[in-house]
C-alpha cells in the first residue's frame, strides 16, 4: 500500500510538471488561456479549451497532450490515454516522446494493465534513460506485473493442465477397459474349456478320435468281454469232453438182475 502511495505521488508530481512545460505556438492564443484554466484546477474548462487547440492545430504535440493530463486529472484515465497516442503521432523531440509514454504508463497502471505499462515506462525511458520518476514506475510495474499475471496467460496453463488431467484420465480409462476385456476374454475361455470337458464326459469320449475309453493296461471293456467268453468257451468244451470219456467208460449192463 505505501508503494502505492509512492508511485502515485511520482504521478502527480510529473503531470503537474508536464503541463508546466509548453511547446511552440503558432497564432494559438486559445492554448495559454487552456493552460491558465488547468493551473487553476479548472480541468473541465481546460478541457473544452485544449479540444478547441487541439482541433484547429492538430500537427502540433502540446495541445494533445495538455489534453490527456486535463482529462486525466478528472479521473478518465482510459480517455486520456487516447490523447496520449494522438501526441505520441505527432511528437518530435525525445522530450515530448518521454513526457507522452511516461503519462501513458501511468494510465495503464490505474486499468491495471501492467504488460502495457512495462513497454511504456520502457519507450519513455529510451527517451530519458535519467529521469528516475520513470525509472522508478518501470520498476513498480514490472513488479505488479510478476505478481499479477496476465489473466490470458493463467487461463492457458489451467486450460493445459485441465487437458493433460483429461488425456491422462482417458488414458487410464483404457487401461482399466482393456484389463477388464482380457479378463472377460480369459474367463470366456475357461468356461469353454469347462464346456468341452463336460460334453467329452457325457458322450464317453477322450480324445482318441472318439475311440472307447481304455482300461488299465490298454484292452477295451468289449474286447475283455469276448476275451472272456471265449475262454468260457473253451472250458466248455473240455469240461464237455471229459464229461463224455467218463461216460463212454463205464460198463453197460446187458442182463437184468434178478
Amino acid at each position: 500500500m505505501r508503494n502505492i502511495k509512492i508511485y502515485m505521488s511520482a504521478f502527480v508530481l510529473f503531470l503537474f510538471i508536464g503541463i508546466g512545460t509548453t511547446y511552440a505556438q503558432e497564432k494559438d492564443n486559445i492554448l495559454p488561456e487552456a493552460n491558465k484554466e488547468y493551473t487553476a484546477k479548472n480541468y473541465v474548462d481546460a478541457e473544452a479549451n485544449y479540444r478547441v487547440s487541439n482541433s484547429k492545430f492538430s500537427s502540433k504535440t502540446n495541445s494533445a497532450y495538455n489534453l490527456g493530463n486535463a482529462i486525466y486529472r478528472q479521473n478518465q484515465a482510459s480517455e486520456a490515454k487516447f490523447a496520449y497516442a494522438n501526441a505520441l503521432k505527432t511528437a518530435k523531440t525525445a522530450t515530448q516522446k518521454h513526457k507522452a509514454f511516461h503519462n501513458l504508463g501511468n494510465v495503464f497502471m490505474k486499468e491495471k494493465n501492467y504488460t502495457e505499462a512495462v513497454e511504456a515506462y520502457k519507450n519513455a525511458l529510451r527517451n530519458n534513460p535519467s529521469d528516475d520518476e520513470t525509472r522508478y514506475n518501470y520498476a513498480l510495474a514490472k513488479k505488479m506485473l510478476k505478481e499479477n499475471p496476465p489473466k490470458d496467460d493463467k487461463d492457458k496453463k489451467d486450460d493445459k493442465k485441465d487437458k493433460d488431467k483429461d488425456k491422462d484420465k482417458k488414458d487410464q480409462d483404457k487401461k482399466d477397459q482393456d484389463k477388464k476385456d482380457d479378463k472377460k476374454d480369459g474367463d470366456k475361455d475357461k468356461k469353454d474349456d469347462k464346456k468341452d470337458g463336460d460334453k467329452d464326459k457325457k458322450d464317453g469320449k477322450n480324445d482318441n478320435n472318439g475311440e472307447p475309453k481304455q482300461e488299465p493296461g490298454g484292452m477295451s471293456p468289449q474286447r475283455l468281454k469276448n476275451l472272456l467268453n471265449a475262454v468260457n468257451n473253451e472250458e466248455k468244451k473240455v469240461q464237455d469232453k471229459v464229461n463224455a470219456n467218463k461216460v463212454k467208460g463205464k460198463a453197460t449192463k446187458t442182463e437184468k438182475d434178478w
